[in-house]
């Protein structure tokens, strides 16, 4: 996926609140129960989708976006616990044939409306980087990029506690056998996997790659012009760690001498102001991403179709069912309409939290890096969920 990868969201690294703003002396309004899924939590009813004022621009991107993501929807469980494989039919066979230009048309047809609790929405956003980058080595590329390493493995049962999720934790065996954490960032960057062949690529910046790895996808462009596009392989198995916490706890962000806006662009001015500090601080997180080369249409998401800028969002599967279209209402006129949720993000988690794919280039890195909205999340099911689920 484009950002399996660490909680691949610019906001969560400078960790920015999402919580609403009250007025003083007000109370705010009681939030319906949310559970541990879509279906274990309160699920409202809401307009009819051709009440929406769908923009029919918006809406032939979304249509387009849907129809890549159907083989997928009507074959893979859906953990959100709302839909079926074959809830999707109906719209899935229609979806290929209908005309673009009528796509406001396909989803009033086939799809309605709900709220997961309150609906309250909280919204960042993510691109694809554009960074320097050879594939072989050179003077001034020094930056390794790593392809997934071999060593890098999931513990034997016995061998680790599980994680929370029932999962064995990832790691590698040593030279006695015994399953040990796997290589950390800084171990990584002080070598611990040179001279094994794994060099994928080399990167100019160990900034700009430091970020591309959060994005968990981007491009290389060498000198000559020419590009190797990454893909996510794995990860590390270590926890993350947003340095943009880390600087907010230290009084590094906000307002004044000294302090630096909590914005990707705000966050990697401090780096290069500080060049020491800022490698001692990145070096504190000690999850690290490996790459693949993409060579098909691409960035891939996390439902292994292409994913599109300004149509995508990353939502968590327990809430949202991916592939489904959402339609966003939010303080940033950006971003609001119909996507559609193809991706995941590490922390991309509970209802209504999304991510917003914007793409790639400059003005998708300015866009992503300050995205923070709040508004409504609508999710469009098939027709007759509401009522199969007994929710009418």
């Amino acid at each position: 996926m484009l950002r399996r990868r660490t909680a691949g969201l610019l906001l969560a690294l400078a960790l920015l609140s999402g919580c609403v703003r009250l007025i003083p002396g007000t109370t705010p309004p009681p939030v319906p129960p949310v559970g541990t899924t879509a279906a274990s939590s309160t699920l409202i009813p809401g307009p009819h989708p051709g009440s929406l004022g769908m923009d029919a621009g918006r809406a032939s991107d979304a249509l387009a976006a849907f129809v890549t993501s159907c083989p997928r929807l009507v074959a893979r469980a859906d953990t959100s616990g709302l839909t079926r494989p074959q809830d999707w039919s109906d719209a899935c066979n229609a979806a290929p044939g209908w005309p673009a230009a009528d796509a406001r048309r396909f989803f009033a047809t086939f799809f309605e409306t709900a709220k997961i609790a309150d609906g309250s929405a909280f919204v960042t956003g993510y691109y694809e980087p554009e960074i320097a980058g050879v594939r072989t080595r050179q003077p001034g590329f020094d930056v390794p990029v790593y392809s997934l390493p071999p060593d890098l493995v999931r513990a034997k049962p016995g061998d680790a506690p599980p994680l929370p999720d029932g999962l064995q934790p990832k790691g590698r065996y040593d030279e006695s056998g015994r399953f040990v954490p796997y290589y950390s960032r800084a171990e990584i960057e002080d070598g611990a996997l040179a001279g094994r062949g794994l060099e994928l690529a080399w990167a100019a910046d160990p900034i700009a790659f430091f970020f591309l790895q959060i994005q968990g996808s981007g491009r290389l462009r060498a000198p000559d012009g020419s590009v190797i596009r990454l893909g996510y392989a794995g990860q590390n198995g270590l926890d993350y760690t947003g340095i943009g916490s880390l600087m907010r706890d230290r009084g590094l962000i906000g307002t004044g001498p000294g302090r630096y806006p909590g914005s990707m662009q705000g966050i990697v001015q401090y780096l290069r102001d500080h060049p020491a500090e800022g490698h001692a601080l990145m070096r504190q997180n000690a999850s690290w991403i490996f790459f693949r080369e993409l060579t098909g249409p691409g960035p891939v998401g996390a439902l292994s179709v292409p994913i599109s800028g300004r149509t995508t969002l990353a939502a968590d599967p327990a809430f949202v069912p991916l592939g489904a279209p959402v339609w966003l209402r939010t303080d940033r006129p950006e971003t609001n309409g119909l996507w559609v949720a193809q991706d995941t993000g590490g922390a991309i988690r509970g209802a209504n939290r999304f991510d917003s794919f914007w793409g790639a280039g400059a003005d998708a890195a300015t866009i992503a890096g300050g995205m923070s909205a709040h508004g409504e999340a609508l999710l469009l099911l098939p027709r007759g969920t509401l009522e199969r689920l007994g929710r009418r």
